[in-house]
């Protein structure tokens, strides 16, 4: 089986100033899909430009053909199930169904003091996610919802004519705990990860293998739970996270040695960052570009 290669586009710049072109160039290179992250502002890029996910999505499919769009991830840090929603049905509509929803629990970054209330606590992120995607699941597939719920809520919420992809647009679900991959295991068509991030500083690319080979049997141990094979769910590796760093971005064979250790770990589309200069994501071009048009074939 073909791995499938994805790239992330971080949307720091001017629509007319680069930013269209990065979309359309990452259909003329043949990635399966580009993504996006859905915050309000994130880390080192925090006092510089920012735009929001969806119009950027909604953009970029006027602009590409092919290409799957979706985030890399929404989280309820500053979503609420309805309004998201009825964004996705639109987005989706306008893609002509080529969008994947990313979601995850959230953080402590920016996003989440951005309304003015204090940082969740990790069990406060996993109740309010317990909550959100189940409720998104029905929003996205029945004409109209009522809900009332400890965090969200809905009130005859109307969803017509629904997605274009039925029976909705697919979720990957990003998790590493009990609760979240539980999540994953039932409303996930995909299964998204960073790798352990307690590795990224000091960890070996070795012991991040040996983290994520276990969160990808957890993975199938909630899926077995409730009769789901987890071999035909898809599974997305988000790159940049792992000890490796940017060295899988150094050249054309140190990006297939890096994809190909994840490949026998059951995962279907890995996914790197478009290069920022003077980033944590900066990239020589020409390889980048290189690792696009030809690692696939070596990794079929």
């Amino acid at each position: 089986m073909t791995l499938r290669l994805s790239t992330v586009i971080l949307p720091y710049r001017r629509w007319h100033e680069g930013g269209r072109t990065t979309w359309q160039r990452a259909e003329q290179l043949g990635f399966h899909g580009a993504f996006t992250y859905d915050h309000l502002s994130w880390r080192s890029f925090r006092d510089g430009p920012w735009f929001g996910a969806v119009p950027t999505l909604t953009a970029a499919a006027a602009v590409t053909d092919r290409l799957r769009l979706g985030t890399l991830v929404t989280s309820p840090n500053f979503r609420h199930p309805v309004t998201l929603a009825k964004e996705l049905i639109s987005l989706d509509d306008i893609s002509g169904g080529r969008i994947t929803l990313g979601i995850g629990a959230g953080g402590t970054g920016y996003d989440a003091t951005a309304l003015g209330q204090d940082p969740w606590t990790p069990r406060e992120r996993a109740d309010r996610f317990g909550e959100f995607v189940p409720l998104l699941d029905r929003l996205l597939t029945e004409d109209a919802v009522s809900y009332e719920g400890d965090f969200y809520s809905a009130h005859e919420a109307r969803n017509i004519p629904g997605c274009v992809q039925r029976p909705r647009l697919p979720f990957a679900v990003a998790a590493t705990g009990p609760r979240g991959l539980r999540l994953a295991a039932r409303y996930g068509q995909a299964w998204v990860t960073t790798g352990d991030p307690k590795l990224y500083e000091n960890g070996t690319p070795e012991q991040s293998v040996q983290a994520i080979r276990r969160q990808a049997e957890k993975l199938a141990a909630a899926c077995a739970e409730i009769g789901r094979d987890a071999s035909a769910m898809d599974k997305i590796l988000l790159t940049g996270f792992t000890p490796d760093r940017g060295r899988p971005l150094q050249s054309l064979d140190a990006f297939v040695d890096f994809a190909g250790r994840h490949q026998e770990l059951g995962f279907t589309e890995i996914v790197i960052h478009w290069p920022i200069p003077d980033s944590d994501f900066a990239a020589e071009d020409k390889v980048f570009e290189q690792i696009a048009m030809e690692a696939p074939a070596q990794l079929s």
